[in-house]
């Protein structure tokens, strides 16, 4: 196999330098590494991205616009082996060292992670990552992205945004450049994303690989009251009215059409139906 990290590095002693500059990390746990892996390895990785129209994810709405597939089938050979080395126990061990958090487990399935890309316009909105497998029931505990953009220009936008644990403001930005991987904890707290559509020029993408990591059981102090069980958690940001339709949106998804009905007509409308609707069942 060829070698997939960029030198010879030892992985153990990485971990532990960055241990806890990773665990002080404000506003939630996180690192940037840059150069991690064998550029020649990642630059066939780059060339063999690609997202089938058969198997790709489409996501199109005011939370997210982009592109996904977790199907082995549209990996190719270096992209398998990159994959195969993140999930696997080498690497696992080091994410352990580094985050503290024993007994991760990587999702063979990639359910919502493997090949990521962000066409012109696209974004993806600030949000908390939902918090369990769909499949394994397991516990969502870290997420490591790995940017595949080469000669990308400040301009195009397509930050990494981090932001506050109130979900107020940004608190750091990371450009998605070729070969820099961030790692993050993953809790109902840890509010991330790329909100702004992106600039660069048709024909350009922001293109990476997110994997994500997994343990039974979780503290307490990660999990909000009342959300035990939750998909992804968007939240409109502040002075941002871009985000109006965003959150306008979530708040109809969550709604009966009953309630829906309810919340837009005026309230002597409402009786006025249900009125008709009562005498309708008495003719009945």
């Amino acid at each position: 196999m060829k070698q997939i990290l960029k030198t010879e590095l030892d992985l153990k002693d990485l971990a532990k330098g960055l241990n806890h500059d990773y665990n002080n990390a404000s506003p939630f746990p996180h690192c940037v590494i840059d150069d991690l892996i064998n550029p020649s390895l990642l630059k066939k990785v780059a060339k063999e991205f690609q997202i089938n129209n058969t198997n790709q994810i489409r996501f199109n709405n005011p939370n997210e616009r982009k592109l996904a597939s977790s199907d082995w089938d549209d990996f190719g050979k270096s992209t398998k082996a990159l994959i195969k080395y993140l999930n696997g126990s080498n690497f696992i061990k080091f994410l352990e060292l580094l985050t503290g958090i024993d007994g991760l487990i990587a999702d063979d399935y990639l359910e919502g992670g493997g090949l990521h890309q962000i066409n012109r316009g696209g974004y993806l909105k600030i949000h908390a990552d939902f918090n369990k497998h769909s499949i394994t029931n397991l516990d969502r505990r870290l997420n490591v992205l790995l940017f595949l953009n080469e000669k990308w220009l400040p301009e195009w936008g397509g930050d990494f945004e981090i932001w506050s644990k109130d979900a107020q403001s940004c608190a750091k930005k990371v450009a998605p450049v070729f070969n820099r991987i961030v790692i993050f904890s993953t809790t109902d707290f840890s509010y991330h994303g790329h909100p702004d559509p992106l600039n660069c020029p048709k024909g350009v993408f922001r293109r990476s690989i997110a994997l994500y990591y997994y343990t039974t059981g979780r503290p307490d102090n990660e999990i909000r009251s009342g959300f035990k069980y939750h998909s992804t958690l968007f939240v409109k940001r502040n002075n941002k009215h871009q985000d109006l339709i965003m959150f306008f949106y979530n708040f109809l998804k969550k709604m009966h059409p009953k309630q829906i009905l309810r919340s837009i007509l005026p309230g002597h409308l409402i009786d006025l139906i249900s009125t008709k609707r009562r005498k309708n069942n008495d003719v009945e």
